[in-house]
């Protein structure tokens, strides 16, 4: 298999033509001295080098070789360090972090793509630095300004690491119950005691240092607090001190990520230093956490489309079986000539394309919300809080898809691991329940973000999506109308749930993971429909017309599926809750 090469010209197509990234960052003046697209296209060059060059030739052998627990060491795999070393010295760990601490400033929608192009050449890698960055991102919004001034330099610098701390053996999701303790010191700062589970780098061997961001609950306290706590104590000259009582107990031992070391982590007595307010814990998290929500959406695309590489161009080189309609010569024939073959890379491809557009969208509305002001940053706040949990779960539903239909194209030689397509089934199965098991992004999905406000941010989103696609010019009014009349119907859906939610408190639980699909799909449509039309007038004519086929694809293959998932809406909840519990 060829290495993985990123998908430039469509990557700077959606950031030139379809979301008019030049725009966008002149009119915030946080980003007009620090980005163009000169500067754009430069980053996501160089970083189609690292990925390729660096990330991708150590994907396979990290995946054979896993991480080992060595007492209190964690190895990584061989190669990991030194490419971690070049990868830092890069300023890749801070691409999109504050440039007052030393990050480069630059705009998540940009981001996003260079954390695609990672994720398709090394998944595992790429956990280390992406839980490094949503940490910092915590800091920076929640600490205190000494706090921020210790550790966020060397956070974006990559010296140190990050990570996040708040699953416990008996509290997954639901993190009312659990146990950790912090213990006020008379220095200000709190002694932590407890154990945690499924820490994603919780511990490596690529870092001097590890800085825990641990959720616990101060005495007599029924609220959830945040700490920092770095596995080695930090003196007030910067310089590393003694060990912090942070060990970690084992490793869990994954189906997939097997680079990515996943730690049961003890504190004892650890020095830990409160972030945010007392109790206010879960809201300070949130910000790593829907970092790490759309960071884990990404995955799945990229997975998808590294995936899609792999598939497409087997196809095109195994011989086997004739075309239909042609009489056999003696001679096999690619498999690219198949019906079946074709539906599922074009499946995979138009998923992905249309997949790389929501993030890029949802990267630019966090540029919008994060340095917008008044009406602008008000508005893309709500589409930030609607869009962040389908791209969590709507990516990594349809990344699966992705993966398991390119590991089919391969047939036997699919599920052997020499072909190295089952590893990016095995790596992406995770992605799917970590960070929130995307029925919880479901649930919240269609519980807060939509009829949370009586539809008022959904109403607002589909109606400037309408009107979009009222003023393209280059596709045909037949799916125009039907893109619009799926993008009402979800509108209808939602005022019934809406209406009946008190009525039916099931209704909105077993009704969220079927109205979250039926958005994906119906906004997809939306989203070929535009990037056929932007696509017309590109310089690359092959390019546009790629663009036009596998539009039409979708439109006449894939659109249908709001419908079905609708109607599963619309049938209510009775059926999936009358049966009684002992019965199952």
């Amino acid at each position: 298999m060829n290495p993985y090469q990123a998908p430039l010209k469509d990557m700077k197509f959606l950031l030139e033509d379809v979301f008019d990234a030049t725009n966008t960052w002149q009119q915030l003046p946080e980003l007009a001295d620090m980005v163009d697209m000169d500067t754009a296209v430069a980053i996501l060059d160089e970083a189609n080098k690292i990925s390729r060059d660096l990330l991708h030739p150590i994907n396979r052998s990290g995946d054979e070789q896993g991480v080992v627990h060595d007492g209190n060491k964690i190895i990584t795999p061989d190669g990991f360090k030194e490419v971690y070393n070049q990868f830092s010295a890069g300023g890749w760990v801070g691409l999109c972090g504050d440039a007052e601490f030393g990050g480069m400033g630059m705009p998540k929608m940009l981001g996003i793509l260079v954390d695609e192009m990672g994720y398709s050449a090394c998944n595992s890698f790429v956990l280390y630095s992406s839980l490094t960055a949503g940490a910092a991102l915590c800091i920076n919004a929640h600490a205190s300004d000494e706090l921020k001034q210790t550790y966020l330099p060397n956070l974006y610098s990559g010296q140190w690491a990050g990570a996040m701390d708040m699953t416990e053996p008996h509290a997954g999701s639901d993190l009312r119950g659990i146990r950790t303790k912090a213990i006020p010191q008379e220095d200000g700062s709190y002694a932590i005691t407890g154990n945690k589970i499924f820490i994603t780098g919780g511990d490596q061997d690529l870092t001097e240092n590890v800085i825990h961001l641990v959720l616990a609950k101060l005495p007599d306290s029924k609220g959830i607090s945040l700490f920092l706590v770095p596995k080695i104590k930090v003196n007030l000259d910067g310089s590393l001190g003694e060990a912090n009582g942070v060990t970690v107990g084992s490793i869990e031992h994954k189906m997939g990520l097997k680079a990515s070391a996943t730690c049961v982590m003890n504190y004892d007595n650890a020095i830990g230093y409160l972030i945010g307010e007392p109790e206010r814990g879960l809201v300070c998290m949130f910000t790593m956490m829907n970092y790490e929500r759309l960071a884990i959406g990404i995955q799945g695309l990229g997975n998808a489309q590294a995936a899609y590489q792999m598939a497409s161009e087997y196809a095109k080189e195994r011989l086997q079986g004739v075309a239909a309609g042609t009489k056999p010569t003696g001679v096999s024939d690619p498999l690219i000539v198949h019906g079946d073959v074709r539906r599922m890379l074009l499946t995979i491809r138009a998923m992905t394309e249309a997949g790389r557009a929501l993030s890029v969208l949802t990267g630019k509305q966090l540029d919008l919300a994060k340095y917008g002001e008044g009406d602008v940053k008000a508005k893309a706040s709500q589409y930030v809080g609607l869009l962040t949990p389908v791209a969590k779960a709507f990516l990594t539903d349809r990344g699966l898809d992705a993966t398991i239909m390119a590991q089919q194209v391969f047939g036997g030689h699919g599920y052997i691991r020499e072909t190295g397509i089952e590893q990016f089934v095995r790596d992406t199965r995770i992605a799917q329940i970590y960070e929130g098991t995307n029925g919880i992004q479901a649930i919240d999905f269609l519980g807060r973000k939509v009829t949370g406000d009586n539809l008022v941010a959904l109403t607002l989103f589909i109606e400037e999506s309408i009107q979009t696609l009222q003023t393209l010019t280059h596709v045909s009014e037949k799916h125009i109308t039907a893109v619009s009349e799926r993008l009402n119907a979800l509108l209808v859906t939602a005022a019934y749930i809406n209406d009946n939610k008190v009525a039916h408190p099931a209704l909105i639980n077993a009704s969220a993971v079927d109205y979250l699909d039926a958005f994906g799909y119906a906004l997809y449509g939306y989203f070929w429909l535009v990037m056929a039309d932007k696509s017309t007038h590109h310089i690359d004519k092959d390019f546009s017309q790629q663009k036009r086929y596998v539009a039409d694809f979708y439109m006449d293959k894939l659109l249908v599926k709001v419908d079905y998932h609708l109607s599963q809406v619309n049938q209510g909840d009775v059926s999936i809750m009358q049966m009684p519990a002992e019965m199952f």
